[in-house]
């Protein structure tokens, strides 16, 4: 791999390892310490996304118009300066204010570190994005083990860690990107870039991938939200919580070996590989849909892991053969937002219908969400695959 994407991926892991100290916990924090119920709870995460798609958007176009650098400083300042906020002020509603703008400035580095990444290995093809997933649950993995130990003592210990974390992205990205970046582009090719895209079928395709995208993230989140609380009512513990993810970060970086060893059969496969992890994703709801312990929940976590090995990087990269040159930015920043909708709209979505109907029909709900993610991961390149009908059938008129 280039040095360059060297220096992402180890921007990354800390940008996630510190962002992995809070975010599990979002939810057990607004319900048990700041004493809201769960479909409050659910709102403030909500915001907090909102804000994340937002940023999403913003970033992907400030990558295309000022480059990668100067849109991740941009995110990781907005970043620092609400964790210093969060650190001091984290009471009712000053935890919600700060964890919104939190949110903001999360949101515009995703997709400059995600578009820098398929700029600096583009004959890398999926393995760069797959390089910097890693990155991102390495992340997961220490943080969130650190996160459940340092909780156990003070949630302001939680704060400060992550404050302290970003600080440190904060150097790595101002002494390390600012030469791996694309240079900034004209002014000809920003009103070029604003444009209409002329091949339609392209954006069609990717609208119906990030419609399973987001379905695949409503019920991921589901274990940052409704089913962290769960485990509280069932007597599983936090430490016992933070190691399921603890563990999914852990084995999405250990096992890599062994998935590119699957990955090879897929080749370049990506609806297939999509499939699969989707199904992957069916099988380990209806795992945790009936457990009651922590051995349950541990193997459901395990065969979940597996299922988003196979998913969560083969979207960017679907997203970045899809877009035309000079809008990366632009369709990582969709991407993103989509990812980032998903976990806006599940802690919600989750929340209200735990509070109503109970978890059993929230997980049957879950499952049928995720057909239907099967269902569009099948069918997403159809536009493509008609406008290649329609080319062949010209050539021959022709």
């Amino acid at each position: 791999m280039p040095k360059a994407l060297w220096l992402l991926i180890i921007g990354m892991l800390v940008n996630v390892t510190g962002a992995s100290f809070l975010w599990p916990l979002n939810a057990i924090y607004i319900h048990d310490h700041l004493g809201k119920a769960l479909s409050v709870a659910g709102i403030v995460l909500m915001l907090n996304s909102g804000a994340s798609v937002i940023g999403n958007l913003c970033g992907g176009f400030l990558y295309d118009k000022l480059g990668g650098y100067r849109s991740i400083l941009l995110g990781i300042i907005i970043s620092v300066l609400s964790l210093a906020g969060m650190t001091i002020w984290h009471g009712w509603p000053h935890y919600v204010i700060f964890l919104i703008f939190l949110g903001l400035g999360s949101g515009i580095v995703f997709p400059s570190m995600f578009a820098m990444a398929g700029f600096v290995w583009k004959e890398g093809g999926r393995k760069a994005f797959n390089a910097i997933y890693v990155a991102q649950n390495a992340g997961v993995a220490i943080g969130s083990a650190l996160g459940g130990f340092v909780a156990s003592f003070s949630f302001d210990y939680i704060f400060l860690a992550n404050l302290f974390m970003y600080i440190a992205f904060l150097f790595i990205a101002f002494f390390g990107y600012k030469n791996i970046a694309p240079k900034q582009l004209s002014q000809t090719n920003v009103l070029e870039q604003l444009k209409p895209i002329r091949n339609k079928k392209k954006i069609i395709a990717l609208v119906i991938i990030c419609v399973a995208y987001f379905l695949g993230w409503v019920a991921y989140v589901q274990w940052q939200a409704t089913i962290s609380t769960y485990t509280q009512e069932i007597n599983i513990t936090l430490k016992q919580y933070s190691m399921l993810w603890t563990v999914n970060g852990a084995l999405i970086v250990f096992a890599q070996p062994l998935l590119q060893r699957i990955l090879k059969r897929f080749e370049d496969n990506l609806k297939g590989q999509m499939f699969v992890g989707f199904s992957i994703f069916i099988i380990s709801f209806g795992v945790v849909g009936s457990s009651s312990n922590f051995k349950g929940f541990l193997a459901a976590m395990i065969i979940l892991t597996i299922g988003e090995m196979l998913v969560w990087p083969v979207i960017p990269t679907i997203a970045n053969k899809l877009a035309p040159k000079g809008r990366e930015g632009f369709y990582q920043g969709i991407v993103n937002s989509t990812a980032t909708g998903g976990r806006m709209v599940g802690p919600l979505f989750g929340g209200i219908l735990v509070d109503m109907y109970g978890m059993n029909m929230l997980f049957s709900i879950i499952i049928g969400l995720l057909f239907l993610s099967l269902i569009l991961s099948a069918l997403y390149d159809q536009p493509l695959k008609a406008t290649n009908k329609e080319k062949e059938t010209s050539e021959v008129v022709l």
